[in-house]
């Protein structure tokens, strides 16, 4: 049996040294346990970038002057493309390497389940969850154990 989407196209780039950043299929893997059951196809963009970038990007996008661990930033439907059309395109992830290192060392976690945890959570962005309210973050926490647990990958929330 296959994981994830029916058809998944999930390009990788890496803005900072591969040292210590997983490999593209291993984002890949994660990206499909997330969607797994969600959706049928989905084309998205995985960016690993540094704090520089990072900080930029979490900047423009929601004025805080600082690097954050992941942002998503989901695809918007073209205007008038019709309804019944197929729009594959679920977005882009940004992952800043340094923060994920950093929490991942404070946190006391494997570097590969952090990025696996991130990767997992930023996918659930890009299909519309989020934490903004006690009860959303309960049931997305939940989702996100449940996929991670299905990968090997221990509560990340214990």
């Amino acid at each position: 049996m296959t994981r994830g989407p029916v058809r998944l196209d999930v390009a990788v780039s890496y803005a900072v040294p591969r040292t210590g950043v997983p490999a593209a299929n291993s984002f890949r893997l994660w990206v499909a346990s997330a969607l797994e059951g969600r959706i049928l196809e989905a084309d998205l963009a995985l960016r690993i970038v540094g704090a520089d970038e990072g900080r930029a990007l979490n900047r423009h996008y929601r004025g805080k002057d600082y690097a954050t661990n992941v942002l998503s930033f989901p695809a918007e439907r073209p205007p008038g493309l019709p309804k019944a059309a197929k729009f594959p395109l679920l977005g882009d992830l940004v992952l800043c390497a340094p923060v994920v290192a950093k929490e991942a060392k404070e946190q006391h976690k494997s570097l590969n389940h952090h990025y696996a945890h991130l990767t997992v959570h930023g996918c659930l962005h890009l299909l519309g969850w989020d934490h903004e309210h006690d009860a959303d973050a309960q049931a997305m926490e939940q989702l996100e154990r449940e996929v991670l647990l299905e990968l090997g990958i221990a509560d990340p929330y214990a």
